[in-house]
């Protein structure tokens, strides 16, 4: 029987698996961006993005829309997808608001935290010493964001690790788009000071140094306007 175009065997990856497809556009957007390779305001379009992966405009627009949602992508009139370039102002916004909300976040977990909690916190921690020590720069950077949400959670309030959790979100990004490259965005010993100024229920020491802490991760960030030329198969692995 002879095989009509539209059938399986020689359908386009597009039609096939799109679910799978889908996650490994956004995986290859993603992972790029958090290892800096693909620059703020880099521009996406969806012919590239179809021919390089092999799929439907249907399939890129879909993870497109997730990338948008996640802010990792920016979606402009005119210009289509840009991977996301927050402003200055934008940057101070997002980092007070989160210095906000860790401040109230702190003598929580000083009060609720346990054993076995502030055990993985410190776990944690060693987690990222590795991964900043082989050079994992965006593995690190998501543990890093982990300590964070964690702390919340030992906090005992699920409304607050929420809000937390998406700005964490949004600080990861920014964090991995902007910081200079010899500047160290989340120390790990000031993780390491946190934890035990929590534990000992230090909570008035712990809340200043989440403050300073906070502070000096946005006083490390480079921010630019500058517009970059990328490959995006040499940036996504797919040359």
């Amino acid at each position: 029987m002879k095989k009509k175009s539209g059938d399986t065997a020689t359908r386009p990856a597009s039609t096939r698996g799109s679910g799978v497809v889908d996650q490994k556009i956004y995986d290859s957007v993603l992972k790029a961006v958090m290892s800096q390779r693909l620059p703020p305001g880099t521009k996406l379009t969806e012919a590239s993005l179809c021919e390089l992966f092999a799929v439907s405009r249907t399939i890129v627009r879909k993870a497109i829309q997730r990338l948008a949602h996640d802010h990792i992508l920016e979606l402009r009139p005119n210009r289509g997808a840009i991977i996301a370039q927050p402003t200055p102002q934008e940057t101070r916004e997002i980092f007070a608001a989160r210095r906000a909300i860790e401040a109230i976040i702190v003598p929580l977990a000083a009060q609720h935290a346990t054993r076995a909690q502030i055990a993985r916190l410190r776990q944690i921690v060693k987690e990222e010493h590795a991964s900043f020590h082989s050079g994992d720069h965006a593995k690190w950077i998501r543990l890093g964001g982990e300590f964070h949400i964690l702390l919340s959670e030992t906090a005992g309030n699920p409304v607050l690790t929420r809000f937390l959790r998406e700005l964490v979100s949004r600080c990861s990004l920014i964090i991995a788009l902007y910081q200079a490259p010899n500047k160290t965005a989340c120390p790990n010993h000031e993780h390491e000071h946190l934890i035990d100024a929590i534990a000992a229920g230090e909570v008035e020491a712990a809340i200043r140094m989440m403050d300073q802490h906070l502070l000096d991760i946005e006083q490390a960030l480079r921010l630019s306007d500058d517009e970059h030329e990328v490959n995006l198969a040499d940036i996504l692995d797919l040359a």
